[in-house]
């Protein structure tokens, strides 16, 4: 995630600043997940609506960790805002377009194309071009529209691998 973080906010021209806090951030985006039960995360099948409930809080989690930290970058925000959407429709506080910092946008799309393309304990692991196609079908609905166009580029044009 972050290896495809940091090349998306370079390709962009993000300032370094921003590139720094994108790359802190994707490292840690996760560590609300350290209050989830194990078996939630593993668990092989559908989430009942209580254990989605769990999951959508763990943002906030990670956020109220990370806000401790004296980071000269945004970090604690980027990680609370990097399962939100574009069009409102993501958690933990449902923000919308513009009310979603860059780096949060970045790492979402990062995120998501990193965890379709790996296997998981509830499905196998889709291509890449699967990932893909799933950010481009929901560009501008979900995804920042110049995140999904970066983020393909660099699979499609530049040779962009994960290791």
């Amino acid at each position: 995630v972050s290896k495809l973080a940091i090349a998306i906010a370079r390709e962009m021209k993000l300032s370094q600043d921003k590139i720094e806090g994108t790359r802190i951030a994707s490292l840690v985006h996760d560590i609300g997940k350290v209050n989830l039960p194990t078996e939630i995360i593993s668990k092989p099948g559908k989430l009942i609506e209580v254990e989605f409930n769990l999951i959508k809080n763990y943002p906030k989690v990670g956020y109220d960790i990370l806000k401790k930290v004296d980071f000269p970058w945004p970090i604690a925000e980027i990680v609370f805002q990097h399962q939100e959407k574009i069009d409102g429709s993501g958690y933990p506080r449902g923000l919308k377009g513009s009310e979603i910092c860059i780096e949060a946008k970045i790492l979402g799309v990062a995120n998501v194309v990193e965890a379709m393309s790996s296997y998981k304990s509830y499905r196998p692991a889709l291509s890449v071009d699967e990932a893909l196609a799933e950010i481009s079908k929901n560009k501008n609905i979900l995804f920042d529209p110049e995140v999904v166009d970066t983020c393909i580029r660099l699979f499609k044009e530049k040779g962009f691998k994960f290791e």
